[in-house]
């Protein structure tokens, strides 16, 4: 027999497995439903008609002849144009919320963010520097990525490194770290375009600095797709040390883990995920703030619930912030990083305002 505990904690995990697969399904019918949306309204019934064909030619082998077959306009827009966009943009919302999920673990702080901790500025300046000075140019076309992740990952290590000066790690010493950081990647990044003395590096950086998904293919997103569900699915084995890290090194090593090595590898990952996020996306601010903020407010600290439900809950933000961007002004197209900042300041000053938050949302 089952006891009280035992039988609560089952109906808990059944409870959370729902909410995930009614998330998957919301994103799988939110990508569809987006798809229609832009300057040219598709009916739901021509998206439809699309992945039809696509998926009778791909599993089949056939040629269907239908309006809807390769080279039509229809086909172009959707498969071409707009599907690989909101792909991309579902993979950036979920890499950007899952990093901001395990750095406010990794630090203890609700207000930790890619964004504002600098990282995504570190990512950007390399980004920056690959594109102008050619730099890592062995790499060949990889060697943005490799540049944007090298970029995010020093600028990780030095945030944690200067919040760590003279003591534990605090929000303020924390936030002062990311600004001051995130403004010395800014300012190296004017540099680098003055040095260049190039007319055309201003529009080649306005990518990187105010984001967007225009740019999208799917050779790409079919590399960051895989790169983000392996890092969601390497963080939801980690769940256990994820909520041992909101309980501090001294109660975990009494558990028998030693936390210091795991901070170093759930660095790595992230800082990876960061800089593909910025190769393919440039910088998209808040994300990692507010959708950990909201699904922590609702579920709780638990990371196993934690972690899937906030990359899946990112994903459906961007995709429909996409939406927004595409929208709102007929005929010009808002860089969704604009839209995301705007939406998230509000809530990083809400966190500010309350001194004594803490995880889920007590006080």
């Amino acid at each position: 027999m089952r006891t009280l505990k035992e039988n609560q904690k089952l109906r808990m995990d059944w409870a959370g497995a729902g909410v995930v697969w009614f998330l998957v399904l919301l994103l799988a019918v939110s990508l569809t439903a987006a798809v229609t949306f832009g300057t040219m309204s598709l009916p739901i019934r021509d998206v439809y008609g699309v992945l039809y064909y696509k998926a009778v030619h791909f599993f089949l082998g056939a040629e269907v002849p239908t309006q809807w077959a390769e080279g039509s306009a229809l086909h172009d827009v959707v498969w071409l144009i707009r599907l690989p966009r909101l792909v991309l943009g579902a993979a950036v919302g979920a890499a950007l919320a899952l990093c901001g999920v395990v750095m406010q673990a990794i630090v203890k702080n609700p207000l930790a963010d890619p964004y504002i901790l600098g990282i995504s500025s570190g990512a950007s300046l390399g980004a920056t520097l690959a594109t102008l000075f050619s730099i890592c140019a062995v790499w060949g076309t990889k060697s943005v990525g490799v540049m944007a992740f090298v970029g995010a990952l020093m600028i990780s290590c030095a945030v944690l490194f200067l919040a760590n000066l003279g003591g534990r790690a605090t929000a303020v010493k924390l936030l002062l770290a990311g600004s001051a950081l995130s403004a010395v990647c800014n300012a190296f990044s004017n540099f680098a375009i003055y040095l260049r003395n190039d007319d055309h590096a201003p529009s080649q950086i306005i990518r990187w600095t105010m984001g967007g998904l225009g740019a999208a293919n799917w050779q790409d997103n079919q590399i960051f797709v895989l790169a983000v569900l392996a890092g969601t699915l390497f963080f939801i084995t980690q769940c256990r040390t994820l909520n041992l890290m909101l309980l501090g090194d001294d109660n975990a090593v009494t558990l028998g883990t030693d936390l210091h090595w795991h901070r170093i590898a759930y660095l790595l990952v992230t800082s990876l995920l960061i800089g593909l996020a910025v190769y393919n996306a440039g910088t998209i601010g808040f994300v990692g703030l507010v959708v950990p903020h909201g699904v922590r407010l609702l579920l709780g600290t638990d990371h196993r619930r934690l972690i899937p439900v906030s990359a899946l809950v990112g994903a459906i933000f961007l995709v429909w912030a996409d939406v927004a961007c595409r929208t709102v002004l007929p005929g010009n197209e808002i860089p969704i990083g604009i839209l995301t900042s705007m939406a998230g300041a509000p809530v990083f000053l809400y966190l500010m305002v309350r001194h004594r938050y803490g995880f889920g949302g007590s006080e």
